[in-house]
């Protein structure tokens, strides 16, 4: 029950006559749509026509369409908001960059949203060509972009909208670890959250905005700190950690809303395979009386709006060649879940650090870590096209051969563990090297036994003074997921081929590919 909910007498005093002060508005919202503008499958990959004409497909734009409509003609007051992370996750990224997202945005009558990190993923200039492309706001709060000439006078901390006959405040808030998750530049400098909300807070309360709606790209543990380290927030519209929140979902994360003091915490997952509808009302005051709601599944049972599936038939012609493009084949689905990958071995970090090792071996390379984030989607059993691949690798990143000492390896692999309980991306899959993890003690003292193959069979624990040839993306190799201690790498050659075309040549050689799981991470 919220805190500020009506007591008995405030009830009986509304029921008397001042019920018409009552405000209430239906917020609906997605995050983390990372370019599904088709369907997807169970595994959040691509999802066969054949599948999906049998009902057996998720999301994608028509589906979305159809639901926002739905769910608008069920209510005279609405916002359709977006956490974050629009951009990458699939060929239409590739090849259009932030293109299709603003044209279905537009389309969908999107309110206001948040920068996503991967938002900054192929820097400045292509965000400063969405939010020129788009008719609503962006938003941002926790960064100082007034040096960076590409976005100075593009973005806002926060806007404020009318909706019903009352002032919405709505404040951005994005990673702020962006500059290690992206390519944002050295001129956009990001702040602390939760004194960035609040100084946006006291500024819209002081314009005389009573309803505050926060679209934060931090995850969920991140907003649930902020709102209890907040005063003035009424409801966080979360993203980033790709978080379900239902109360009818058994795999939910938590309920829908989350209540932190005053807070109405709401996030639907990842990929278009939820609408988030959060009912709100708010006393005269703007106090926050009444939240509820729950995700809807976006399932084989919402029909495809035929105009919007017809112009992402239309954009998905140039893309066709390249991904129905069948490289290998499968004996049993691999798994590339994100709960997997990013806090255990998985079979998607085997499959990849292997294929890596394997190809610059050679070269003198004993050791491949790929950060877990980096693996987007699992792959089904069966035939692998190039475009199941290009969905599970979609970062156009690049292999990249370094040498660095033991002592060196030992930091990156205790940064990879270092944010496990918080489901980060930097989770270091591995090949040619064996590691344990306790992640109950303290981050930077986790890892134990550290061993490394001599490509023979054999194993030797690592020495720290010794020098080791690492292969990783270009991405790790230049800081990002923490990994800073690889900036200063001897040897560095960040321009070796595609990761995905690596990785789909390796599939090919070993068809049909098993996938396995052999021990190589240990979670104490």
């Amino acid at each position: 029950m919220l805190t500020r909910f009506m007591t008995t007498a405030a009830a009986l005093a509304l029921s008397a006559g001042a019920a018409s002060a009552d405000y209430s508005l239906t917020i609906l919202h997605t995050n983390d749509f990372h370019s599904r503008f088709e369907p997807i499958s169970k595994y959040d990959s691509g999802c066969k026509p054949e599948d999906n004409a049998e009902g057996k497909c998720f999301g994608g734009s028509a589906r979305l369409v159809s639901a926002v409509e739905a769910a608008r003609a069920k209510t005279n007051n609405s916002i359709l908001v977006d956490g974050g992370d629009q951009f990458q996750g699939s060929l239409f990224y590739t090849y259009y960059k932030g293109k299709a997202a603003a044209e279905m945005m537009n389309k969908l009558g999107y309110d206001a949203m948040t920068v996503g990190n991967h938002e900054f993923d192929d820097g400045p200039e292509v965000l400063r060509d969405f939010i020129n492309a788009v008719e609503f706001p962006v938003v941002m709060s926790n960064a100082d972009y007034s040096g960076e000439p590409l976005l100075a006078g593009k973005l806002t901390k926060s806007v404020v909208i009318e909706r019903g006959g009352e002032k919405l405040g709505l404040i951005g808030l994005t990673p702020r670890d962006t500059d290690e998750l992206a390519s944002p530049g050295k001129n956009v400098i990001f702040k602390d959250p939760a004194e960035s909300v609040q100084a946006e807070v006291d500024k819209l309360t002081a314009e005389g905005i009573n309803k505050i709606i926060v679209l934060s790209h931090s995850g969920y543990e991140v907003e649930k700190a902020v709102a209890a380290a907040t005063t003035g927030v009424d409801v966080i519209v979360g993203g980033h950690s790709h978080t379900l929140l239902s109360n009818t979902d058994k795999k939910a994360a938590g309920p829908y809303p989350t209540m932190v003091g005053n807070t109405a915490i709401v996030t639907a997952r990842s990929y278009g395979k939820y609408l988030g509808v959060l009912n709100v009302t708010f006393d005269d005051a703007g106090n926050l009386i009444e939240a509820k709601g729950d995700p809807v599944l976006i399932d084989g049972t919402v029909a495809e709006e035929s105009a919007t599936k017809a112009r992402i038939t239309e954009l998905a012609k140039p893309l066709d060649e390249i991904r129905n493009k069948v490289v290998a084949s499968a004996a049993k689905g691999i798994d590339g879940d994100r709960k997997s990958c990013r806090a255990v071995e998985c079979e998607m970090g085997n499959l990849v650090a292997d294929a890596m090792l394997a190809r610059v071996r050679d070269q003198g390379i004993q050791i491949a870590i790929q950060n877990g984030g980096g693996l987007r989607a699992s792959i089904d059993e069966g035939k692998v096209t190039m475009g199941e691949v290009l969905t599970v690798l979609p970062f156009q990143n690049t292999l990249s051969t370094f040498h660095v000492d033991g002592a060196t390896v030992l930091a990156a692999l205790e940064n990879g563990v270092s944010q496990v309980e918080k489901g980060a991306g930097r989770f270091a899959q591995v090949a040619g090297l064996k590691y344990s993890f306790d992640p109950s003690k303290e981050a930077g003292s986790r890892v134990s036994d550290v061993m490394v193959s001599d490509g023979k069979g054999g194993w030797s624990p690592i020495d720290p003074a010794a020098s080791y040839g690492v292969v990783s993306n270009n991405y790790v190799r230049n800081g990002g997921d923490g990994y800073k201690m690889f900036i200063t790498a001897k040897n560095a050659y960040d321009y070796g081929p595609d990761l995905a075309d690596v990785t789909a040549e390796y599939l090919a050689s070993k068809a049909p590919y098993t996938p396995y799981v052999d021990g190589r991470i240990t979670r104490k």
